[in-house]
């Protein structure tokens, strides 16, 4: 499992290194900048190049986490784990990159004070567009690989990976937060109007805010889990109802313990004839089939279980 994991996290880990590098970077030189030319709008992005460089850590270091291979305490892996520290880092964007932004942008709007050497910030803003530009590519190009005929949107609302996409979230709220603080900067400079610098600061913080709602409540869903995709448990009673032992697969209930880690529970109606020794082989032929076709389904249980009682568990859950 830990292989496996390892493997299909290699495109997030160039996504995630890519970004804490590039955040590194323009967080350094825009604090340089707010340093020197009292900009609010310029010291609320630094916070934010900041707070985006440690989510990156924290997205690396719940892929380390979930890699783990199952234990007695966790004999389904520990996959969900890298959702619960994608929880952990919208939090974090709403809390301290948001909370900041808006702060700073109330101080400097009661109490405002010119920019000085304007300059200096369209300089480092022009470098901040690059280094974040080829960030934001870096993730888009990952997300284009995974999404195949998917629209961005769809891809985004039920990929089961959320190291992908918050990096993208993140570094699109990124540029738009460079474009804010360009248009304050710019109109504080051009009206000789200091708040509207305090204004572009608290337009950061809102982008951030919606931002950290929307991977909030992504992180959220499939911290509670979330059932695999349609065409993969239409996959899995395929495979069972090929099966000669079984009369009929009668439904499959299925859950996302980390994105490249399902676990089916798999309702089988068997042959009359069918012995319990030969149950026990056909429970292991289903298995390894589905193992074979797709990796992804690490564990898988078996229930016997007639039609009739598959249907009412069935329109309970749906009721649910």
């Amino acid at each position: 499992m830990a292989s496996q994991s390892a493997t299909a996290h290699a495109g997030s880990k160039k996504v995630i290194y890519a970004a804490i590098l590039g955040n590194l970077l323009i967080a350094v030189t825009k604090f340089i900048a707010a340093f020197f030319t009292g900009s609010s709008a310029m010291l609320s992005e630094g916070v934010h190049s900041l707070v985006d460089t440690g989510n990156g850590g924290l997205l690396l270091y719940g892929l380390r986490r979930a890699a783990r291979p199952a234990d007695r305490t966790h004999p389904l892996g520990h996959g969900r784990e890298l959702y619960f520290w994608s929880f952990i880092v919208a939090l974090l964007v709403f809390a301290v990159g948001a909370g900041v932004s808006f702060y700073e942008g109330v101080i400097h709007i009661i109490d405002p004070e010119p920019v000085a050497n304007p300059i200096v910030n369209y300089v480092v803003l022009g470098f901040a567009m690059l280094f974040e530009g080829t960030s934001w590519y870096i993730a888009l190009k990952e997300l284009r690989t995974v999404k195949g005929k998917l629209g961005y949107v769809e891809a985004v609302r039920i990929s089961k990976d959320p190291s992908v996409f918050t990096v993208l979230f993140e570094d699109t709220a990124a540029l738009l937060g460079l474009i804010i603080a360009f248009v304050g900067i710019s109109a504080a400079q051009l009206f000789n109007m200091p708040e509207l610098d305090g204004v572009a600061s608290i337009g950061i913080s809102v982008i951030l805010g919606a931002t950290a709602i929307f991977l909030a409540r992504e992180s959220k869903g499939l911290l509670m889990g979330e059932a695999a995709l349609p065409e993969v448990e239409q996959q899995i009673l395929d495979i069972a109802n090929k099966d000669p032992a079984v009369q009929r697969a009668n439904g499959v209930l299925t859950v996302h313990m980390g994105p490249k880690q399902i676990a089916a529970g798999l309702s089988v109606e068997f042959e009359d004839h069918v012995l319990a020794p030969e149950i026990e082989a056909c429970v292991q032929r289903i298995e390894s089939a589905l193992k074979k076709a797709n990796p992804d389904i690490v564990t898988l249980f078996v229930k016997p279980q007639t039609t009739g009682t598959w249907e009412v568990r069935r329109k309970i859950i749906e009721a649910g």
